[in-house]
């Protein structure tokens, strides 16, 4: 099954960093096995030069993280369909090992209950592995495999019935916690997430607080993941808890202002539709170890 299971890949990019892309699409050429057809999506830029046979999609606005990787998810027929599973990349990483789109078919051919796995992320030069890049609550040791609640954005792969099942990434998130919200539904629908540390992509290290917008929209955000997702009794528990995490983390005093300011957004706007999740399915992330209270 493995060997016959056919992997895409989606890439979004702000037209900024054309040497990387072009690193990270040569890495995946290199994947052992089938040919991986490759979607560049341009989020509100033009792509800059593609080997030939990528295709692309140029966006006239920027739609977000979560909305460009939909579009290039569609690229593939609805919900990905001409494909079985999809890698999604950032475009400033690169594969530096042949085999991980081949060990993403075997896990997936192994494991019918898999729908998504997420690659450790290693620093290119120090090969150091950030804490907030290992998706559960015991990151001590990145080098450990094991189930987890969530995934990395720009370094995984989804099985594509997964998609047709729940549904692409929330495209009104922009930025910040889309995967969880997908992972959540995922999950909810019977679907399991593996973290590999055997599935590397190698990233420079850096800060998300880097982003302009990113206390506001890590506020916004995790109010609109817990609206949309969790049982009533729970979306002020799991608000509360993030809101003290928040505050004895001592953020400046503008990140704090920014952070308030997407709090409020949070509750005031829309969030999208409604669909909590069931009791077993919290019942599942708790002994996942990540109860959805934190």
């Amino acid at each position: 099954m493995s060997s016959s299971m056919k992997l895409g890949a989606v890439i979004i990019t702000m037209g900024n960093r054309p040497e990387e892309l072009r690193a990270l699409l040569d890495s995946v050429a290199r994947q052992d096995g089938d040919r991986i057809e490759v979607v560049v999506v341009g989020n509100g830029a033009p792509v800059p030069g593609v080997p030939e046979g990528v295709r692309t999609v140029e966006l006239p606005e920027n739609l977000g993280i979560p909305g460009g990787r939909n579009v290039g998810i569609e690229a593939f027929g609805p919900a990905g369909s001409d494909v079985d599973g999809l890698l999604f990349l950032d475009d400033d990483g690169f594969l530096p090992n042949t085999d991980t789109a081949e060990l993403c078919r075997q896990a997936f051919g192994a494991d019918p209950e898999l729908g998504i796995i997420t690659f450790r992320i290693a620093d290119p030069d120090t090969g150091v592995t950030q804490r907030r890049h290992v998706p559960r609550l015991r990151a001590s040791d990145p080098m450990r495999s094991s189930r987890v609640t969530t995934f990395l954005g720009g370094a995984n792969a989804v099985r594509t019935q997964v998609l047709a099942e729940v549904g692409g990434l929330p495209g009104d998130f922009f930025y910040a916690h889309e995967e969880t919200d997908l992972a959540w539904r995922a999950l909810d629908a019977g679907w399991m997430i593996d973290y590999r540390a055997d599935m590397v992509l190698n990233h420079p290290t850096t800060a998300p607080s880097r982003h302009a917008v990113y206390h506001r929209m890590v506020a916004r955000n995790r109010v609109w993941l817990a609206r949309r997702n969790l049982p009533a009794p729970l979306v002020p528990l799991y608000v509360g808890v993030w809101l003290l995490l928040t505050l004895v983390r001592r953020p400046s005093a503008p990140a704090l202002k920014a952070w308030f300011g997407g709090f409020r957004e949070g509750w005031t706007k829309p969030c999208g539709p409604r669909r909590p999740m069931r009791w077993r399915t919290v019942w599942r992330l708790t002994r996942l170890g990540r109860p959805p209270v934190i």
